[in-house]
């Protein structure tokens, strides 16, 4: 029988990849033998060539705008493919964060699991979605979503996009085809007592929390690695500098220390902005009256999200204020900018202490990476440093497109959220490479110029500030501005000449230890 005959008789269902063996009725010999269909293309013989050929295949869908012509091998349908379409921005696709993708598909297996119990969706239909989310998580089909990251409507074509594709892996599941949506209805059973206005801000709250555990690993391993260096450079004497001037002696391992302390307080800072995280709005629906949803379906679905996640989730105890605010994207975003902040005057001081190789300040080398100049043999830059400060100046600019399109909310609404997401994401994404980099890339080879360090801070006259208790602020000011006109060291000046210290005496006050940690005279 034709295909075309097949498919009439089978109601439509059968797609045109399958059984397609059938015979021309003017010619006893076969004129397309057996097709095999696999990703949107029908394998047809070619009797004449005696070899398989790739036709592409499609499905028509609809929605109440009219008819698009969907390939075959999309889970997503036919609205995905409007937003495509629509919204070519960024011309990054969602599925770039993975977190993002297995966040939605955690909401909607909760979703289908809170319908279930309720028996507001068909069992079967809802275990069949719960399948679908579940490949999803496990990493199977994320090139399926495709909405670009910045979009109008609030963040419905991903939510639509999220809907298409487990619905259509699901009627497959069911044995069924794409774009079945009379058995399984990305509307009717996928969204059931949903709306874009909960389910989206829900699944960024989790997706932000997964992301930015990762970006407290980075960071705690950078803090480690500042740590470990502290300890190698503890015995390592050196100038401290204010307002780039010398000031009093140090260790390298202090300044080492000091830089891995100021870092490891924003982790402190960024776990709080995670509690704000943990409150959300499912089941609000539109605008947080919960309309069309079961009355028992938001503190369900809250309860088996936080069951199948591990994550304490909680409805907020005011829908229609949770379904609006933004709160807690600011908060992450503050505590991601203060991070940017302390690591950019990090990456400063290090390339700062690393400049010379002979004219600069030369305490420490950097490891060296690449050729620094196109035209200057033998230049090396910090480039890691640099980068990372690149990066640092990239999440404090998208803080502040999260403030803007945080207080751009009108009404029950802020429909700004899709920016925000870009913003925190592409922030969170980038400092943690950064942070990666930089430890293993410059961190964890830091070597220090001993040596150099240690005759800096004996030619300083900085170091006068430890005879202060002995002789004063006005002679030792006297002194220090004699060393700094004539060029003399302190030693010369106090020992030799002024005779205020005897050698023995000069010994005691300027050893390595009480250099390092100079003890109180009264």
């Amino acid at each position: 029988r034709r295909s075309s005959d097949l498919r009439k008789a089978s109601g439509g269902s059968v797609p045109l990849g399958l059984l397609l063996l059938f015979y021309d009725p003017d010619d006893a010999r076969p004129r397309s033998a057996l097709s095999l269909s696999h990703c949107g293309r029908e394998r047809i013989f070619n009797n004449q060539n005696n070899e398989f050929e790739e036709q592409t295949m499609s499905r028509f869908e609809s929605d109440f705008l009219g008819q698009r012509e969907i390939s075959d091998d999309c889970y997503y349908g036919v609205q995905p493919s409007r937003a495509v379409d629509n919204f070519h921005i960024t011309e990054m696709p969602m599925s770039q964060e993975p977190y993002f993708v297995i966040a939605f598909a955690y909401v909607k297996k909760a979703a289908a699991l809170a319908n279930k119990e309720l028996g507001t969706i068909p069992a079967n239909v809802a275990d069949a979605l719960v399948w679908a989310c579940d490949q999803i998580i496990e990493g199977k089909y994320h090139d399926q979503f495709v909405t670009d990251w910045l979009q109008g409507g609030a963040g419905t074509s991903t939510n639509m996009n999220t809907n298409e594709v487990i619905c259509n892996l699901a009627a497959e599941h069911l044995g069924s085809v794409k774009g079945d949506y009379k058995l399984v209805s990305p509307n009717d059973h996928a969204n059931f007592g949903q709306s874009t206005n909960d389910t989206y801000p829900t699944s960024l709250h989790l997706a932000l929390l997964l992301r930015s555990r990762v970006l407290l690993k980075a960071v705690e391993d950078l803090v480690g690695a500042f740590y470990n260096k502290a300890e190698e450079f503890k015995g390592v004497l050196k100038m401290g500098r204010t307002h780039l001037q010398d000031a009093v002696p140090m260790t390298l391992g202090q300044e080492f220390h000091g830089w891995g302390f100021t870092i490891n307080d924003e982790l402190k800072v960024i776990r709080e902005a995670q509690e704000h995280l943990k409150v959300v709005n499912l089941g609000a629906t539109a605008i947080g009256t919960c309309v069309t949803a079961h009355p028992d379906y938001p503190a369900l679905a809250v309860k088996k999200l936080a069951e199948i996640t591990g994550i304490d989730f909680k409805n907020s105890e005011d829908l229609i204020a949770a379904t609006s605010d933004c709160g807690a994207y600011v908060a992450l975003s503050s505590a991601i900018k203060s991070l940017a902040v302390k690591l950019t005057k990090v990456c400063n001081d290090i390339r700062l202490l690393a400049s010379g190789p002979r004219c600069g300040l030369s305490e420490i080398n950097l490891p060296q990476l690449q050729p620094g100049s196109s035209i200057m043999p033998g230049k090396v830059n910090p480039v890691i440093p640099e980068v990372t400060n690149q990066s640092c100046f990239l999440a404090i600019g998208l803080d502040t497109t999260v403030m803007l399109a945080a207080s751009a909310g009108q009404l029950e609404l802020n429909v700004m959220e899709p920016v925000i997401t870009f913003a925190l994401f592409t922030s969170m994404r980038v400092l943690s490479n950064a942070c990666n980099a930089l430890r293993t890339k410059c961190v964890d080879g830091i070597t220090a110029n001993a040596k150099r360090t240690e005759q800096m801070v004996m030619n300083s006259c900085g170091i006068v500030t430890l005879l202060k208790p002995h002789l004063g602020y006005f002679v030792c000011s006297q002194m220090a501005h004699e060393c700094y006109h004539t060029g003399k060291s302190l030693h010369q000046v106090v020992v030799e000449e002024r005779k205020l210290l005897t050698q023995e005496e000069w010994d005691k006050t300027f050893n390595l230890e009480n250099l390092i940690a100079p003890k109180f005279v009264q």
